[in-house]
């Protein structure tokens, strides 16, 4: 027993001299490891924090980089600037408007026909704000329910984009580049429109080739911008181009003979013409310089907030082509034909599926109409314009209008 009381001893000995000549230095290493250790569990749980702040711009990815690069598509105009936030994320504007209890509908107020405002009443009217007020109408079940916030070409895209606006009817054309850079998605097409160009009779002017050397009043921030300069370069006609931030003043310049030319889609020249000091002394070539399929934009990824706008152009134009108008959409209730009691709403949760009361197609056409009639109301033959309906017609008579089936 004291032989085993011995050994004890010395090995403990032993070992406080291995921890005083430094022989116990790797006891304390597990120890130093251990603060790093420490240190990295905050680093750990601060990773979901960055992954979560690269998560959320991830939805406004397409309005971050390539929206600076938008401008190249118009010069001088701020067609891409990102946006400090996107309001997105499925339901979300949907939710937002119902809460709030109106629309808030991007829209013009200087284009007569389109959106302007009506001198005699002080109200916004025109054939982009009937637009705003069937996604009223299909949303909120009063078509007076929407606040038309006026935007220029050069802020309508930010305003979408920064969720200050639900949506944007504007005549705002659907390009490649504005589909994919801004962060917004293109609804149905609601007018089939090109490019023009007015001059002045006088002048003696017939086709493109005559304004060589000339000067051509454009807008900043539109595709009229770009397609100018692409149909001048082409066809090799040495021109130049008087840049102006809006529609008004550039129709006042072009009429204060500034220019020998002004630009823009032909529904615009048509419209502007009636505000010239003589409209008669100005005359709308024949030519055709693009397409410029107009229509109304959501923002990217709330898909659902994008059906409903989509929806609701659809309406409008399979009501028409139903013959169902505001006039006679009570007397085709309680009919028997299954695709009129779906786009009414009397069978099936088509509305539903969408978060909408399954009437909301009927409150469209009953408060606003069908497309027919939101068209002859703002552009047709009994308005200063007498626009032809072309290729805004149903595709039954020729045209390109068309909506998928309601089931």
């Amino acid at each position: 027993m004291e032989k085993k009381l011995g050994l004890v001893i010395i090995l403990l000995i032993f070992a406080l001299t291995m921890v005083a000549c430094g022989g116990g230095a790797p006891a304390e290493a597990p120890a130093e490891e251990a603060a790093p250790a420490e240190e990295a569990a905050p680093a750990e749980e601060a990773a979901p924090a960055e992954e979560s702040a690269t998560e959320a711009p991830m939805e406004e990815a397409p309005t971050e980089e390539p929206m600076e690069e938008a401008p190249t598509e118009e010069p001088g105009q701020t067609e891409g600037a990102a946006p400090a936030a996107q309001a997105s994320g499925e339901g979300v504007t949907l939710n937002t408007v119902v809460d709030r209890g109106t629309l808030k509908c991007g829209g013009n107020q200087s284009v007569p026909g389109f959106g302007y405002i009506n001198p005699d009443t002080n109200e916004f009217e025109g054939f982009d704000i009937d637009f705003c007020k069937a996604v009223a109408a299909a949303v909120l079940g009063d078509s007076e329910a929407v606040e038309i916030r006026p935007t220029t070409a050069n802020e309508r895209f930010p305003v979408l984009q920064s969720g200050e606006i639900d949506v944007l009817i504007r005549n705002t054309t659907w390009t490649l580049t504005r589909d994919t850079q801004l962060g917004a998605d293109f609804q149905p097409t609601t007018f089939y429109d090109g490019q023009g160009m007015m001059v002045r009779r006088e002048d003696g002017i017939e086709t493109l080739e005559d304004l060589e050397g000339g000067t051509v009043c454009v807008q900043s921030g539109t595709t009229t911008e770009r397609n100018l300069a692409d149909v001048f370069r082409g066809r090799g006609i040495d021109f130049e181009a008087v840049v102006f931030p809006d529609a008004d003043t550039t129709r006042e310049a072009y009429d204060a003979g500034q220019c020998d030319g002004f630009t823009t889609d032909k529904s615009g020249l048509i419209s502007q013409q009636i505000l010239l000091t003589e409209p008669d002394a100005h005359v709308i070539l024949d030519e055709t310089m693009s397409k410029e399929p107009l229509g109304p934009m959501t923002r990217h990824g709330d898909n659902n907030w994008g059906d409903i706008v989509m929806w609701t152009v659809n309406c409008t134009f399979e009501a028409e082509e139903l013959g169902i108008d505001s006039t006679n959409v009570d007397d085709f209730l309680g009919g028997d034909n299954p695709v009129v009691q779906n786009v009414l709403g009397e069978t099936g949760e088509l509305g539903s599926l969408m978060g909408l009361e399954n009437d909301w197609c009927y409150q469209v056409i009953k408060q606003v109409g069908n497309y027919a009639e939101i068209y002859n109301r703002n552009l047709g033959p009994d308005t200063p314009f007498d626009v032809p309906r072309g290729l805004n017609s149903q595709w039954t008579d020729g045209g390109l209008l068309y909506s998928p089936p309601f089931r």
